[in-house]
């Protein structure tokens, strides 16, 4: 997949999704680890949401919240810029990830620090930020844990609420012990791969940044337009820390995660952690407005990003992909990605949403494939707390994706079928000559792989076998004297 230019959804140099699945596919730990992940998530997401007798009320109100914010959405963001700003904190606007990479680096610089922590974040993982930063000489540490595994293994996420799915504890304990040291304090001696080992190994390994990082970057999962309130859930506290110590904290924030009362709140927080996690709360709840005299950071900057939301909200039927709230309730029930997992789709995106938002983000002919990784069979729609309807969208985006496809060789194919519908010599002979070829192909009454471009219909379909003479020649032996 191409990339362009100021835009960091996709992966530079990322293979077609039928490329990366193939490969995907031939993993057999891969497979085995994505598959007790997912299921073990999906069966807690169902106990916890049966709990609720009004669930599908919930998920119908979110999408009404969302609905109605996308189609105000310049009015709310207004508003929380003014809210934030009142509050002691400064707003920036970016239009794209070169834009946001700019402004935060800046940030950054102005501090004079060289080290920064940060929260779990998509926002900055899209616009390739830890990489930016490392390029004006900053080196941003993740605290997360599973965000912690990818970076210490130089790796790419594969899931959006645990990145490093794909990997298995004994995986994970080989990298700490051998990359720890490189990033700061290195693994206990004689570590296991139990996971309160592993846990504790990394609490110790990031206790010392959390005490010593003056500059906290984060994501954020909602901010409330009338308060300018923001919000970040988690389930291990290192978030906590990261949100509480430091002295600056910078949040990059698509514009799309904005909902305008603390009432419309409230649906989301009782949603997310079910649907994510499977849990009835998110362990980790943080918010805070703009900044507080001698309590938290003292310098507080929100950065709202678009880098292609505003085109994708132009899009009638594309733009409902914008009131995902993150908690990859999709990727659990997908019978494509729980066999291909995330990197198959050269994305900071993967699985379901990931096909039908990374296409829009980028433009679909930069991500052609990706409409296509799915069977359509709708249980990422089923189990969408917001009701996406990621089918729908799948269909819409696949219909662009052949348009935006060269035409030339298809208004060639047009160009000699009319010169050939035009003459019944022609098509006399065309006819002949396809029911001998076919017959020629035929085995068992239907016609195997077909030669050349022709095999992408016929690998996907039964091709009967012409009949030994034409409709054309059938009339002129039995019935052409009657006319």
């Amino acid at each position: 997949m191409s990339n362009p230019a100021g835009r960091g959804v996709v992966w530079l140099g990322a293979p077609s999704f039928p490329e990366a699945a193939r490969e995907a596919l031939g993993n057999t730990q891969l497979r085995a680890n994505l598959k007790r992940a997912t299921t073990t998530i999906r069966d807690k997401r169902l106990a916890v949401a049966s709990e609720l007798d009004d669930w599908e009320q919930l998920r119908d109100a979110a999408a009404a919240i969302k609905k109605r914010t996308s189609r105000h959405l310049d009015r709310y963001l207004v508003r929380l810029e003014a809210a934030v700003t009142a509050a002691g904190g400064t707003v920036h606007w970016a239009s794209d990830a070169v834009e946001a990479n700019r402004i935060v680096t800046g940030l950054v610089q102005a501090t004079g620090e060289r080290e920064v922590v940060k929260v779990k974040s998509m926002a900055t993982q899209e616009i390739g930020l830890n990489e930016a930063l490392a390029e004006a000489g900053i080196t941003a540490y993740e605290t997360d844990l599973a965000e912690l595994i990818v970076q210490l293994g130089d790796d790419r996420p594969s899931h959006i609420l645990v990145p490093a799915i794909h990997k298995n504890r004994t995986e994970v304990r080989d990298l700490f012990v051998a990359e720890m040291g490189h990033w700061g304090r290195p693994a206990p001696d004689g570590l296991a791969d139990s996971p309160a080992e592993l846990a504790d190994a990394a609490r110790l390994h990031l206790r010392e940044k959390f005490l010593s990082a003056k500059v906290a970057v984060s994501g954020a999962n909602f901010a409330v337009a009338d308060t300018g309130t923001v919000v970040v859930v988690e389930s291990e506290g290192n978030g906590r820390m990261c949100l509480t110590l430091p002295e600056t904290l910078i949040t990059v924030m698509g514009i799309e995660k904005v909902v305008p009362t603390w009432q419309d709140l409230e649906v989301f927080l009782q949603l997310l952690p079910r649907s994510s996690t499977g849990e009835r709360m998110n362990p980790y709840t943080s918010t805070w407005t703009g900044v507080t005299q001698g309590d938290g950071p003292q310098d507080f900057h929100l950065v709202l990003l678009d880098n292609g939301r505003t085109d994708t909200l132009a899009d009638t039927v594309g733009r409902q992909v914008l009131g995902c709230i993150r908690c990859s309730a999709c990727l659990n029930v997908c019978p494509v990605y729980e066999r291909t997992g995330g990197h198959a789709y050269g994305s900071v995106y993967p699985g379901p949403i990931g096909a039908v938002l990374t296409p829009q983000l980028v433009g679909v002919e930069n991500a052609a494939t990706l409409p296509f990784a799915s069977t359509l069979c709708g249980a990422c729609y089923d189990a969408c707390p917001v009701k996406i309807d990621i089918p729908e969208v799948l269909a819409h985006l696949r219909a662009k994706a052949v348009e935006s496809k060269p035409k030339r060789a298809e208004a060639l194919a047009m160009k000699a079928a009319a010169t050939v519908l035009d003459s019944p010599r022609l098509l006399s002979a065309a006819q002949k000559a396809a029911a001998l070829g076919g017959r020629a192909l035929a085995r068992d009454g239907r016609i195997g792989r077909l030669p050349g471009p022709l095999h992408g219909w016929s690998d996907t379909r039964d091709t009967p076998a012409p009949p030994a003479e034409s409709f054309r020649t059938w009339w002129r032996k039995n019935r052409d004297h009657e006319a």
